[in-house]
């Protein structure tokens, strides 16, 4: 048995907490130092081959700062990597293959983006040796026999050439200045600049210069930067991020083409749906997120993705969820014909700069989740703020909930708040923190109590997430707003979130409206939908809300995409373009699964 002891440095406090780690451990008291401080280190330093594994100092950590696993003695001569002492280990690696698209899925922490920064060459694998790190010949005869053999002997001797889209695009502006235009025609290698142009609807950005540039704007400019150059493996890291469904498809499309080329590529994707439309085999990376991760053998796309939701993997004999994720077709909803059991909103216009709104009237019943769904820069977000009062119509009536509390959740997120989670979470719950309610029905099932004592300032882009979901649904409120909570969350987190939601809702009989580009995460939220039609930055029209199959079918017929369910998951799984069933389920009319 081999102990793998991860000290999380954002979370450990020695001078706040008198080091019972230390004071506590039982080796410490036989005087065998399994944890101390070295000179080199201001943090408590676990020695792995001296723990004994007993969890007291887990226990008696007050900022849950300590991890300790057991793994099997077989794992550890697979280690690819691990960051230094104390800190994440990586086992294994994806297997890249030409002409196929590998694909990465599991849950954030676990190692997908380190797996893909060593198959680019921007980290060179340690295999878990922190003293001496070795030569590229004890590296490639440590994967002999493999396919990752051939790969690291190219690239080593810089006979592969690898193009990467970085999964934080926000830093881009920071190296790459100038226009839109003036970059991509810097790296356009192939000649392919103008399609890629009309592909990924670039051509009303080509003036504006990076830094101006929105999430979604950067994140097509990034990957049409990538597709543009000439290379033999391209990696992509969440290229969905930020896209709306048309965008993540056309994306997609973009990127099948490089196999027709005979390219490797890999990707990590937290869409289900993406993964499954562009994947032609999957890789699951299973583990405890900031702890270790684990990378399984290929399996083909369908079978990988539905193993994934199991929780089990056969070949591997290996269970790392205790229960498997399901899916269900929703019945309709009852409707209840009661007096002041709905809101209503009536015809508005908004018009913002050169952009106009219209929204037609509506109406939500208690207890409903309304899901909003159209491309990028259409009103979704507009017409959130219509409904939270941010916003005045400049015609028809402004939104007036009389009563009734309104909770938001922006689309982005910035929490202007000096301390830790719990005293942010604490201010807007008062005395009712420490409720079972709040304790196990929404902080536990948010993943947050890890995360109570860090600060606000130091949380990542998905932690930053988690917190404003649970900032927004702790409010005691009647109608709860959610823009775009499914950002930056990995499959698990996705779905989570949805589930937490609807029962939130329903508990409360409130009234729900989210925007959410998710087609999984949508599905499973959403009673009604509101599909946004028009021209992106210019004009949009808000229907009125219809049954979800209804709405799905309006969406994805103007998408020209097809779904259908999965027999052994219930997932929905989009048609791969011009198949038989997507020929076949278009002729129907039947966009969304039958």
């Amino acid at each position: 048995m081999v102990r793998v002891a991860v000290l999380d440095k954002d979370s450990c406090k020695p001078k706040d907490c008198g080091l019972p780690c230390i004071k506590y451990c039982p080796k410490v008291r036989d005087k065998i130092e399994a944890i101390k401080i070295i000179q080199t280190e201001e943090k408590p330093v676990i020695i792995e081959s001296l723990c004994s594994g007993c969890g007291i100092c887990i226990k008696k950590c007050p900022f849950k700062a300590i991890s300790i696993v057991n793994l099997p003695e077989e794992l550890e001569e697979e280690c690819s990597h691990r960051y230094g002492l104390n800190m994440f280990k990586l086992y294994r690696l994806p297997i890249p293959k030409e002409g196929v698209i590998t694909g990465l899925i599991g849950r954030n922490g676990v190692g997908k983006s380190t797996a893909l920064k060593i198959l680019s060459g921007e980290i060179k694998p340690n295999l878990g040796r922190l003293n001496q790190e070795p030569s590229w010949e004890e590296i490639i005869r440590h994967f002999r026999g493999s396919t990752l053999q051939v790969y690291f002997e190219k690239l080593s001797r810089k006979k592969l050439k690898v193009i990467s889209k970085p999964q934080s695009i926000d830093r881009i502006p920071k190296y790459v200045k100038g226009k839109v235009l003036d970059v991509l025609s810097r790296v356009d290698e192939k000649g392919i600049l103008k399609n890629l142009i009309d592909e990924l609807q670039l051509k009303n950005i080509l003036d504006r210069s990076l830094e101006v540039l929105s999430g979604g704007e950067l994140q097509r400019v990034a990957i049409a930067a990538a597709l543009s150059r000439e290379a033999d493996v391209y990696i992509f890291d969440e290229p969905s991020s930020h896209l709306d469904v048309l965008q993540r498809l056309k994306v997609a499309k973009a990127i099948r083409e490089l196999v027709n080329e005979g390219k490797i590529v890999l990707l990590a994707e937290h869409d289900l749906a993406m993964l499954d439309y562009l994947s032609d085999q999957v890789c699951i990376l299973y583990g405890e997120p900031g702890v270790y991760g684990v990378v399984s053998h290929p399996h083909g796309v369908r079978v990988g993705v539905n193993i994934y939701l199991n929780g089990f993997i056969p070949d591997e004999n290996m269970r790392f969820r205790s229960e498997a994720i399901k899916f269900h077709v929703k019945p309709p909803r009852v409707n209840v014909e009661v007096s002041g059991w709905k809101i209503k909103w009536g015809f508005m216009k908004k018009k913002l700069d050169e952009f106009k709104l219209e929204v037609e009237p509506g109406e939500a019943q208690r207890g409903e989740i309304i899901g909003i769904i159209g491309p990028n820069g259409i009103g979704k977000t507009t017409f959130i703020k219509l409904l939270a009062g941010l916003e005045k119509p400049d015609e028809g009536e402004a939104i007036t909930w009389q009563g009734l509390t309104i909770s938001y959740k922006p689309q982005y997120i910035s929490i202007n708040y000096d301390g830790v989670v719990f005293e942010l979470l604490k201010s807007i719950a008062k005395e009712k923190i420490n409720e079972d309610a709040i304790q196990n029905g929404l902080i536990k099932p948010l993943g947050l109590m890890k995360l109570l004592d860090r600060e606000i300032k130091s949380l990542s882009g998905g932690e930053l997430q988690r917190v404003a979901i649970a900032t927004c649904l702790i409010k005691d409120a009647q109608i709860y707003l959610l823009d775009e909570p499914s950002a930056y969350l990995d499959v698990e987190e996705r779905l989570a979130v949805a589930k937490l939601i609807k029962r939130i809702i329903e508990e409360k009989e409130g009234f729900a409206f989210i925007v959410e580009h998710d087609i999984v995460s949508q599905d499973a939220l959403a009673d009604k939908l509101m599909v946004f039609t028009g021209e992106p930055e210019k004009f949009g029209v808000a229907c009125t809300p219809v049954s979800l199959r209804n709405g799905m079918n309006t969406f994805l017929s103007s998408v020209k995409v097809t779904f259908r369910r999965d027999p052994e998951t219930g997932r929905p799984r989009a048609n791969k373009f011009d198949s038989k069933m997507d020929r076949w389920q278009k002729d129907k009319g039947e966009y969304y699964y039958i």
